[in-house]
């Protein structure tokens, strides 16, 4: 309310065509774009392999991919605004979320969603640490958390899931919504990622949700080869494909065309990720950090 809330504050004095622009698609629905890219994979599986093997350090593609969206949010934050009751915030934290099995091996265990907020100083390193830290805690046999009881406790009367979410949703289009809801809430992030390759499935291009204020949805699908002609010798090369699902409304064409090209480019040179950026560039009076986490005994010993 007022231009204010838990997670951002209003954006002024914006260009008019994206200032009317939520008025004519007013849903997130309306205004995705689905995009394809193709990442080398023999560039990312040599960076993995180097790392483990000359600096014993554990990194997976999808930490690469977050530590790149990170990199490239820092350097352009009007990727990371949002559309609520048509007028446009900035997001006052760089966010990713992601679902993952409470047990790798068993299935009926159920998911777990894993978000976590990073600093836009973060090296891959600590991109890595604080997404091994949220999944390693999120593994934990531990009781039903405050989503879950909450959710629990919505459908032990008929109809009051439908009055609750109705309710919580008219909070959040003025501004009101509990803060501890967007806290614990995967639908507010800048970005949500999902390996389906995981699933032997191929590359997906997720829908945007209604609800909350993700921006942008990126699906990792399994390896493909194809065939490219290098130094006048064609052969067969290995690619991870990527499917990236935006909100057009948050920014303009040109913005989003530096943002994707930085992250192009950090898939290519994924070393230039292992130290902070020279500068950082914030949105309009809207400046955040996060604590850097702590590294585990072990990484220590082997960095």
């Amino acid at each position: 309310m007022f231009g204010r809330r838990p997670d951002g504050r209003r954006i002024k004095g914006i260009d008019p065509i994206m200032r009317i622009t939520p008025y004519v698609m007013p849903m997130r629905c309306d205004a995705q774009v689905f995009l394809k890219h193709r990442a080398d994979l023999e560039v990312l599986h040599d960076y993995v392999r180097r790392q483990r093997l000359e600096k014993g350090e554990q990194i997976s593609y999808m930490q690469i991919i977050v530590a790149a969206y990170v990199r490239a949010v820092s350097r352009n934050p009007q990727v990371n605004r949002f559309i609520m009751n048509k007028q446009l915030f900035a997001r006052n934290n760089c966010s990713c979320a992601f679902t993952i099995l409470k047990d790798p091996h068993d299935i009926e265990k159920g998911e777990a969603v894993v978000k976590i907020r990073f600093d836009l100083t973060d090296t891959i390193y600590d991109v890595r640490d604080r997404m091994e830290a949220a999944i390693a805690a999120n593994r934990i046999d531990q009781p039903p958390g405050f989503v879950e009881k909450l959710v629990n406790g919505l459908f032990a009367f008929p109809g009051l899931a439908t009055v609750a979410v109705a309710l919580v949703g008219l909070l959040d289009r003025y501004g009101i919504a509990p803060a501890v809801l967007m806290e614990e809430l995967p639908f507010y992030v800048g970005m949500y990622i999902t390996n389906v390759a995981s699933l032997k499935v191929q590359d997906v291009n997720h829908h945007l949700y209604n609800w909350g204020n993700v921006g942008i949805f990126i699906g990792m699908g399994l390896e493909k080869r194809s065939a490219v002609v290098e130094q006048g010798q064609t052969r067969m090369k290995r690619f991870l494909p990527l499917g990236a699902t935006i909100d057009e409304r948050v920014c303009s064409g040109a913005y989003y065309a530096r943002f994707l090209r930085d992250i192009r480019h950090y898939l290519k040179h994924p070393e230039l990720l292992e130290l902070p950026p020279d500068e950082v560039c914030f949105d309009q009076d809207c400046e955040y950090h996060e604590p850097k986490p702590q590294r585990p005994a072990a990484s220590k010993q082997n960095a």
